[in-house]
Order: C-alpha cells, then sequence, then structure tokens
C-alpha cells in the first residue's frame, strides 16, 4: 500500500512538472550540463531514493555539501536552478577518462564542488590517456603489488575487473584519508537508491552518475565530443587471449548493464560485438 501510495505521488508530482510553462524550455535548452528527466518515472522514482539515501548521511558531511547534493537532484528532477558559486568540500573522484568518470568529473565541478581527480596509474594505460588527464587536474596513485594480483586472477581464469576496480577504489579511498577528504566519488552507473550516497567506514561513497539515475548515453552526451565505444582496458583484451572465458564474464556485465537501464539495445550490442572481436 505504501508503494502505491508512494507512486501516485511521483505521478502527480511529474504532472505537475509538465505543466510548469518554464519546464519544456528548461528541459531542451542546450546549455544546460544535465538535463531533467521530464516524464521518464523509472528515473524520477531513482532520483527520490537517492533524496532519501542523502538525508541518511547529511550528519556525516558538510551542511554545506549536503545542500548543493540536494539542490543538484532538484536540479535534475525539475530543472530547477540552484547558487552553483564555489564551495569548499573537497571530493576525491576516482577518475579513469572514460566517459562515466569524465562526465562525473565534469558535473561536480559545474555544480561548484572543489573535485580532485585521482588516477591510479596502471601498466597497462598508455601515456597519451596520462597526459590528457593531467589537462583535467589529475593526480596519480599507485596500487602496491597490482601486477602479481592481476596475473594471478588471470592464471585462475577468474574475472578481473571487479578485482581490478576493489582495488582501485581503496588507492582512491587511501588518498581521501590522507588528504582529508570526506567524499569519495565514483563515476559507478548501476549503484541506484540506497547505494547512491552511503557512509563507508569513515568515508562517504557517491556514485554520482547513479546518484544522478543518469545512463550511459546521457553521460557520453556531456563529454560533448565523438567518443568511441568499447569493452574492456588493454589489459583485459590481452588476457581474453588465454582466458575467453573472461569474454563471458563480459557479456554478462553488459546485459546486467541493459537490464538496469544503465545502457540502451545500440550500446549494449556495440559492446558486446566489441567484446566477441577480440
Amino acid at each position: 500500500m505504501c508503494y502505491l501510495k508512494f507512486n501516485l505521488s511521483l505521478q502527480l508530482e511529474m504532472e505537475q512538472a509538465r505543466r510548469q510553462k518554464s519546464f519544456k524550455s528548461i528541459y531542451l535548452n542546450p546549455f544546460t550540463m544535465i538535463k531533467a528527466v521530464k516524464d521518464d518515472f523509472v528515473k524520477f522514482y531513482r532520483l527520490h531514493q537517492s533524496l532519501e539515501a542523502l538525508e541518511r548521511v547529511r550528519g556525516e558531511i558538510s551542511e554545506e555539501a549536503y545542500e548543493r547534493l540536494k539542490a543538484l537532484v532538484y536540479y535534475r528532477l525539475y530543472g530547477r536552478e540552484f547558487n552553483r558559486d564555489k564551495i569548499k568540500e573537497k571530493i576525491a573522484l576516482a577518475f579513469s577518462m572514460g566517459s562515466d568518470s569524465t562526465a562525473s568529473l565534469l558535473i561536480l565541478r559545474w555544480a561548484g564542488f572543489d573535485v580532485v581527480p585521482v588516477m591510479v596509474r596502471l601498466p597497462q594505460m598508455r601515456d597519451v590517456i596520462l597526459l590528457r588527464a593531467q589537462e583535467y587536474g589529475a593526480v596519480f596513485v599507485e596500487v602496491p603489488n597490482y601486477a602479481e594480483v592481476i596475473s594471478s586472477q588471470i592464471q585462475k581464469r577468474a574475472p578481473i575487473c571487479g578485482k581490478c576496480h576493489s582495488m582501485i577504489m581503496e588507492a582512491v579511498k587511501n588518498y581521501a584519508r590522507k588528504n582529508g577528504i570526506k567524499i569519495v566519488a565514483s563515476g559507478d552507473l548501476l549503484s541506484f537508491g540506497s547505494i547512491s550516497i552511503y557512509k563507508e567506514g569513515d568515508l562517504i561513497k557517491l556514485n554520482l552518475p547513479a546518484f544522478l539515475a543518469l545512463d550511459k548515453r546521457e553521460a557520453i552526451s556531456i563529454l560533448g565530443r565523438k567518443y568511441a565505444l568499447g569493452f574492456g582496458c588493454p589489459l583485459w583484451k590481452n588476457a581474453t587471449k588465454s582466458a575467453p572465458i573472461l569474454k563471458r564474464f563480459g557479456i554478462q556485465r553488459v546485459l546486467r548493464e541493459l537490464r538496469a537501464g544503465a545502457i540502451d539495445k545500440e550500446i549494449a550490442n556495440a559492446l558486446i560485438r566489441d567484446i566477441l572481436k577480440n
């Protein structure tokens, strides 16, 4: 019954938003960083879950950061403008130069946050990526024993992406702790609702795209440039040659993102084709 009431209230809010005369112009404004969700019920619902999650961590972050994140969600819901003057709150962002983390960086800076893009220097990264990351003000950190751990995963023919991600996030969190930064952000598209922002030990984890119910196509559009779709880093692509089963894990991940609405069928098709051609 509570769920039905909540759905009804969401539908009423969406109808009110559609009737606002200024809403259409705000939604279609090409100069906005992100667009209001308009009549997308699923995203509307997820954004309300994000607001609930934000309330749960309110006492853990500065009031200034809380108000700015809340305003960002309301902007996404209704196109409601907010003060985007710079605030003192620093955010450490796990940065890879991919579409999701780059879009997260652009959004957070646009919203007034002081964002530190933290890039883990990995052996598979090309020099051009590192140079481009410097243009965004990235700082570089190392992961101890990274090569040994990942090599062990490959030898066992076990998935490597999850292990790699966890090691990267741990390095970013360590950087945040050493520099007195409370909020650690990522470009995670899938962690909706209660895990879009939450307390993790002494830090606050913010999965920004999920927090704003952004999908992959929206993230790419924020970049304002052409983006070549592809699955996996050079290390993963090379690992599939000796452990083809990794392709199956890759396809499962793509399908999981498709089911969640983080990507559409066209993007899923492109990613799966890229996986199979390696």
